[in-house]
C-alpha cells in the first residue's frame, strides 16, 4: 500500500546493491543480509547481536525490539542513533518523517523512465543537459561523468571565449556597450560590463541576445567534435541551459 511502490526494487536486486556498497566501503567487513518478513526480523532472536543502528524516526522501533528481546530472555541492544538531514522546504501539510511517501515523492521525484527516442534528434552522441544554480554541484557531477567516458562541454568556459578579442561576440559587445567596457589591452572588462547590465533588464537582454546564440553555436560545434571522436555520450554543463 505504499504510494511509490513502483520505486521499490525486488529484494534480490536490493540485496545485491547492498553487497556492492559494503564491498566498496570496506571489503574486510563481515555481514549477513537477511530479508525482514515481520516488524522485528532476527533482532529479537539473535543472541550474538550487540547494537542496533536507528534514526530519530526509528528509535521507537528499536525500543520495541529491546522489549521483545527481554521477553525472549535476551539482553537489550545498544541503540546507536544517527542524525538525518532536515528538509528546509518542509511544508505544514506534509508528514514529519523524512521517509514518508509524500516527502520522498517531492524530494526524489516520481518513477524514472528510460529516455524517449526523438526521431528529430541524432542518436549519437547522446546529449545530457546538466543545469542548476551556482554551488549546486554541476561541475562535480560533470567531472564524475567525464571520468566515466562522457565528452564534457562547459558553457561557462565557452561564455568566456566569446568575449575575447577576435571572439564571435567581441565586436558586437564592444560596439553595443562602448569603449569603456574595454581594458587597455583591448580585452573586455567583465566587471564593468556586468555593472552596466545587471539590474537593467533591457541592457541584459541586449547582451544575452548577442552572446547566447554564439554560445549555442559553439556548443553545437563541440557536440560535432564529440561525434568525431566517437563519443557515445556528451554532457553540457550550463547554468542557464533552459533559457
Amino acid at each position: 500500500d505504499k504510494v511509490l511502490m513502483e520505486l521499490i526494487e525486488p529484494y534480490e536486486l536490493r540485496a545485491e546493491k547492498l553487497r556492492e556498497f559494503l564491498e566498496d566501503v570496506k571489503p574486510s567487513l563481515r555481514y549477513d543480509i537477511v530479508p525482514l518478513v515481520d516488524p522485528y526480523g532476527p533482532a529479537v532472536t539473535d543472541p550474538d547481536l550487540q547494537c542496533l543502528v536507528v534514526s530519530e524516526e526509528t528509535r521507537k522501533g528499536g525500543e520495541a525490539v529491546n522489549k521483545k528481546r527481554l521477553e525472549n530472555g535476551l539482553p537489550e541492544l545498544a541503540l546507536y542513533e544517527i542524525l538525518l538531514m532536515k528538509d528546509p522546504e518542509h511544508s505544514q501539510n506534509e508528514e514529519e518523517k523524512i521517509s514518508s511517501s509524500s516527502l520522498r515523492q517531492r524530494l526524489l521525484g516520481t518513477l524514472l523512465r528510460p529516455p524517449r527516442q526523438d526521431p528529430a534528434l541524432p542518436s549519437r552522441p547522446y546529449v545530457i543537459g546538466l543545469t542548476g544554480g551556482t554551488g549546486s554541484g554541476k561541475t562535480s557531477i560533470a567531472k564524475l561523468l567525464g571520468r566515466l567516458g562522457a565528452f564534457l562541454i562547459d558553457a561557462d568556459k565557452l561564455g568566456h571565449a566569446v568575449y575575447v578579442p577576435g571572439g564571435p561576440a567581441y565586436e558586437r559587445v564592444a560596439a553595443t556597450f562602448g569603449a569603456e567596457i574595454l581594458n587597455e589591452d583591448g580585452t573586455v572588462n567583465r566587471k564593468v560590463l556586468g555593472a552596466k547590465v545587471f539590474g537593467n533588464q533591457e541592457r541584459l537582454k541586449s547582451l544575452t541576445d548577442i552572446v547566447w546564440p554564439e554560445i549555442a553555436r559553439m556548443v553545437k560545434e563541440q557536440i560535432g567534435e564529440a561525434d568525431a571522436q566517437g563519443k557515445a555520450v556528451c554532457v553540457l554543463d550550463a547554468a542557464v541551459l533552459l533559457e
